[in-house]
């Protein structure tokens, strides 16, 4: 189908930054076709009026964990351990397959009413996960929690391969492999995970440095930092994403600049488990590719990427008592073309540009929040809360209008997940 969205306000890259600019953008099929002027031959099947709307790539979370969904608020103000062993872990060995389809709807919703078109994901169960996104027509990188050691896994490897296998005839969806963390893999599985990507020529996705009581752990057991223990076992060998990475010095930065690790910050969980706050402005300096994520719902409680992009551009000039450490045309990268790189999608997603596939956000400017439109691009940092997402258009299908879910039934997936908390008694627990 031709889409056009005309006479919008769009932010655009240009000459190696990002500039907002009223346009017309064309959409054929699965991309971006046309800037400004429609190419040739374009046939107009549907026109979105751009009035006193922006434009944005759709954002990318590059880390979170879909399926906790309906966990939301029920393991708050615990310190980690105790909430991931305590209460997390207990609730996951109860979840049913149908459990991880229904949290999975749910994330999807959330993340698409707040622009996010494209989600990095740590599942339990990746065959109903990617039902939920090939029903939702969101864009996903998955990966299978990986825990273990060499010789006993649980056979998560292998259903690694066989969910591969399970989405190939959709290509919205790709793969990395998923060891767990430092506390949960051992050295030999860590090396062994390392082996498997490397042969299946794919990416890795972990947790590092996230808490202190994982550093004491790692240190005692292994010798070294989480991220020391992540080198010498060939996770850096294959591109990787390293999530939280709070607690790291100039050496362990320097070891994910040299090996081109790229690093979620993952801001509201951070600081909500009381874990700290990732060195962004440092990273950024030593040219370490920094993109953001919202983490699961059980430990944020929101999956929304405008809070995220929020507190990333107000915490470190707190912490730095300068406002100049990081901006918000910085933050606006680290949400887009940094997430985009740091999946291997640089091509594809991250930006609009004629040629890259048609993952588009378009907000309502007549809100409260926007007005007036003095800075778009801060406005995305500061002032702007997620609400004002009209539209969204994801491999050129429009997937939201209006703010009405045009793949879900909503309501359908609200009344499951009410099923799930009241079976699971989580709503008369008291945490």
């Amino acid at each position: 189908m031709g889409i056009v969205i005309r006479n919008v306000q769009a932010i655009l890259p240009e000459g190696g930054k990002d500039v907002v600019k009223k346009t017309s953008i064309y959409i054929e099929n699965d991309r971006i076709v046309g800037i400004g002027d429609a190419p040739a031959a374009f046939k107009e099947e549907r026109v979105i009026d751009g009035k006193d709307k922006l434009a944005i790539p759709g954002l990318i979370n590059c880390h979170t964990h879909s399926y906790m969904a309906f966990m939301r608020n029920v393991a708050d103000d615990l310190a980690f351990m105790d909430w991931l062993f305590g209460t997390v872990d207990p609730i996951e060995q109860k979840m049913t397959d149908e459990d991880t389809y229904w949290g999975a709807c749910l994330a999807i919703i959330e993340m698409m009413k707040s622009g996010t078109t494209c989600f990095n994901d740590m599942m339990m169960n990746i065959k109903q996960t990617t039902r939920a996104i090939k029903e939702s027509g969101m864009r996903a990188v998955m990966c299978r929690g990986l825990v273990g050691t060499a010789e006993d896994d649980g056979g998560r490897i292998d259903q690694t391969y066989e969910e591969i296998a399970f989405c190939k005839d959709c290509d919205r969806i790709t793969f990395k492999f998923g060891p767990h963390a430092p506390y949960t893999c051992s050295e030999d599985y860590f090396r062994r995970v390392s082996d498997e990507a490397k042969k299946a020529g794919i990416g890795i996705h972990v947790h590092l440095s996230e808490s202190m009581s994982e550093m004491e752990g790692v240190r005692k057991e292994h010798g070294c930092t989480p991220i020391e223990m992540a080198e010498r076992n060939g996770l850096f060998d294959v591109p990787c994403i390293a999530a939280h990475c709070v607690q790291v010095d100039d050496h362990d930065m320097d070891i994910l600049a040299k090996n081109g690790v790229s690093v979620v910050t993952n801001p509201a969980s951070n600081m909500k488990l009381g874990n700290g706050f990732a060195p962004v402005p440092e990273m950024m300096e030593k040219g370490i590719n920094v993109c953001i994520g919202t983490d699961g719902a059980a430990s944020n409680n929101s999956l929304n990427l405008f809070h995220e992009m929020s507190l990333l551009a107000l915490i470190h000039k707190g912490t730095h008592k300068t406002p100049q450490c990081i901006g918000a045309r910085d933050v606006f990268r680290i949400a887009t073309i940094n997430g985009a790189k740091a999946l291997g999608l640089e091509k594809e997603i991250g930006s609009l540009e004629v040629g890259k596939k048609a993952d588009i956000a378009i907000l309502d400017l007549k809100n409260p929040s926007l007005m007036p439109a003095n800075n778009l691009i801060a406005a995305l940092s500061y002032s702007a809360n997620g609400s004002e997402v009209d539209t969204v258009i994801i491999d050129g299908k429009v997937t939201m209008e209006g703010r009405r879910i045009l793949t879900m039934d909503e309501e359908l997936v609200y009344s499951k997940v009410n099923e799930i908390i009241k079976r699971m008694e989580l709503d008369k627990k008291e945490y």
